[in-house]
């Protein structure tokens, strides 16, 4: 089975982590969206249908049988019922295309949903979960670990180490990984830690957990469970319900709950975001498909942190912070709740990080873990530094 991912309209609604990325590459759980339609199809990634600047690092396909949508995630009911759909049928759930069944392949969107539109409509009758704005990432990340551990058919181990603390039965754990003088408890949902993994001493996890190829957690820190961290990140401190994506840091103390942070972020020394209101209300928070702050609808929320961001030390951070692309926060008292890509700066105010600038210190960073900035990248950096320019003061 070859599978194309194709944009809905969830691209605005997921920015700014889907601005360096399609939907179908965030990770919830321990897999990427993509990565559990593959397990669960049996097929691979032919390519995506996404937006044009990001069309260059996630290619158009040569080839291809199905078309799933970017932010809808696998099961497998509904994968079964993929699978039963003939050429030119769609899958559909009150109206919204989950997966379309052609061997053709359209040069761009248009071109698909103009055959979609056509395509005769069979209706789904799983529980089809839709990615459809950040907060859905730390919302459905527990139970997609919990998912991930059957979809990967992993063997739980009993023990490991001579001074860990085991509390329960659903540690999944690497022959790998570095770990002594750990507590982790698993009575609450499994815990997950993938190859070249370090624990270091004190560390304290609660599951559901997982932490991905060579990722860090930093000594006595303080993880809750359904929380993420992905491969080649470094944390510590207290850390609640949160995704990690690749190659991010938060090595030291600082409170982090019910937040998703991008690729190659690093958040400064006593960095703290609030995740709950005083007063207990809903938390609102800056919405990019209406350009505004909106109600989130949830009393938790924490802080979205596009890639390449960065915070300094003992920076404050207010309740649903929204942080684009490539900014850089520092200083005392909260910053706005908004906090647009490529700025620099803090509550006293922000100006705009130069380009040339800010894609040095993302190639610095990169070369310390032995990449460096493609021309891909560094052209969707551009797209971005365009496109949140008229939200720069």
């Amino acid at each position: 089975m070859k599978i194309v991912f194709f944009d809905n309209t969830s691209f605005k609604k997921l920015l700014p982590l889907t601005y360096t990325r399609p939907a179908a590459d965030l990770r919830i759980g321990i897999l990427k969206i993509s990565e559990k339609w593959e397990m669960d199809l049996a097929g691979n990634t032919a390519g995506y249908l996404t937006q044009d600047h990001l069309s260059l690092k996630y290619g158009i396909p040569e080839s291809v049988n199905l078309y799933v949508a970017s932010n809808v995630l696998s099961s497998a009911k509904l994968a079964q019922e993929i699978q039963n759909l003939n050429e030119g049928e769609k899958l559909v759930v009150a109206g919204d295309t989950v997966a379309y069944k052609s061997n053709s392949i359209y040069a761009s969107s248009a071109e698909l949903n103009a055959a979609m539109n056509t395509a005769l409509a069979v209706e789904s009758k799983s529980q089809v979960i839709f990615i459809a704005a950040p907060k859905d990432i730390f919302k459905q990340n527990g139970a997609q670990i919990i998912e991930d551990v059957t979809r990967l058919k992993l063997e739980p181990v009993e023990s490991f180490g001579t001074h860990n603390t085991l509390i329960g039965n659903q540690f999944y754990i690497h022959p790998s990984v570095k770990m002594e003088g750990v507590i982790l408890n698993s009575t609450n949902g499994p815990i997950f830690l993938d190859k070249d993994v370090e624990i270091m001493e004190g560390a304290v996890i609660r599951g559901p957990f997982a932490a991905l190829e060579h990722a860090t957690v930093k000594m006595s820190a303080k993880i809750y469970g359904d929380t993420t961290i992905g491969p080649h990140c470094k944390v510590g401190g207290e850390v609640s319900n949160t995704v990690f994506y690749g190659y991010a840091n938060k090595g030291h103390d600082g409170f982090l709950g019910n937040s998703v942070i991008g690729e190659w972020c690093n958040l400064g020394a006593d960095t703290n975001s609030s995740n709950l209101k005083n007063n207990y209300s809903d938390v609102s928070a800056w919405n990019y498909d209406t350009e505004s702050i909106d109600a989130t609808g949830e009393i938790f929320v924490g802080l979205i942190m596009g890639d390449h961001s960065k915070t300094g030390i003992n920076t404050m951070l207010n309740t649903g912070t929204v942080v684009g692309v490539s900014a850089n926060i520092y200083g005392g008292d909260f910053p706005p709740k908004f906090i647009p890509s490529f700025s620099w700066g803090g509550s006293a105010g922000f100006q705009t990080f130069d380009l040339v600038k800010a894609k040095n210190v993302a190639r610095k960073m990169m070369r310390r873990r032995g990449l460096d900035l493609t021309d891909e990248e560094s052209s969707i950096l551009d797209f971005v530094y365009q496109a949140d320019s008229k939200f720069r003061k």
